[in-house]
């Protein structure tokens, strides 16, 4: 084979390349996004309750803020708190496939190693799946939930590693995305959900999103800790 034909066909599979990967990028479409970032600083306790979020447990406590074009949260002790945004029919969020989260960690609680079994994280993103309701793992239906995924940012955690936690451990998976100290990095995190979702709990199908939350959790840690979120997209197929 002559060396100007040889070019010719590797610049082919280049461009091949190129076009098909473009394709590819293109045929996903943006379906839902919730924006934290451009608001004034102060708290975010009412806008948030005003765009149908529920505070749970410990979460006014972590003083959810508006700060640096993200929304801020942060535990001074031990506490764990939820905000959760259960939709309306009508809004599920169909065929995702997967979600961006940028997001970051100021400070993580110091003791935190779901190795060791201390499920405490700065800051987690749960995603629910369908309406069917699974148990908690406590008795008389307390805390029944969907189907879950929760991608977390983690310190001394393996990343890329599913995780089971001590309840919901028949419909939920956590996922650690990204772990070491790194205070203030803007992290962009890239979730596959259609996949992970189907392999996990061996559906052939993956429903809807029909729930999101966040949360943090400090209990059994020391120091407190600090996150932040800007923006959360979810990409179809």
């Amino acid at each position: 084979m002559n060396q100007h034909f040889s070019n010719q066909l590797y610049l082919f599979g280049i461009l091949f390349l190129w076009c098909w990967t473009s394709f590819a990028v293109a045929d996903e479409k943006i379906v839902h996004v919730i924006d934290f970032s451009g608001k004034s600083n102060g708290s975010a306790i009412s806008w948030l309750e005003e765009r149908g979020f529920e505070l749970q447990l410990d979460a006014k406590k972590l003083n959810p803020r508006f700060e640096n074009d993200a929304l801020v949260i942060s535990a001074d002790g031990e506490m764990a708190g939820l905000f959760g945004l259960q939709l309306q029919q009508q809004n599920f969020i169909h065929n995702v496939k997967r979600v961006e989260i940028v997001w970051g960690v100021n400070k993580s609680p110091q003791g935190a190693n779901w190795n060791e079994g201390i499920n405490s994280v700065p800051i987690a993103v749960m995603l629910s799946f369908g309406t069917e309701k699974l148990s908690s793992g406590l008795p008389f239906g307390v805390y029944e939930a969907p189907y879950f995924l929760s991608p977390f940012i983690g310190k001394a955690d393996e990343v890329n590693r599913m995780y089971v936690g001590k309840l919901w451990k028949k419909g939920g998976r956590y996922f650690c995305v990204a772990s070491g100290d790194r205070p203030g990095t803007v992290i962009t995190t890239d979730f596959e959900v259609d996949e992970k979702f189907r392999a996990t709990f061996k559906h052939t199908k993956t429903p809807p999103i029909t729930g999101i939350a966040f949360q943090a959790n400090t209990n059994n840690t020391q120091g407190g800790a600090e996150a932040f979120i800007k923006k959360i997209t979810f990409l179809s197929h």
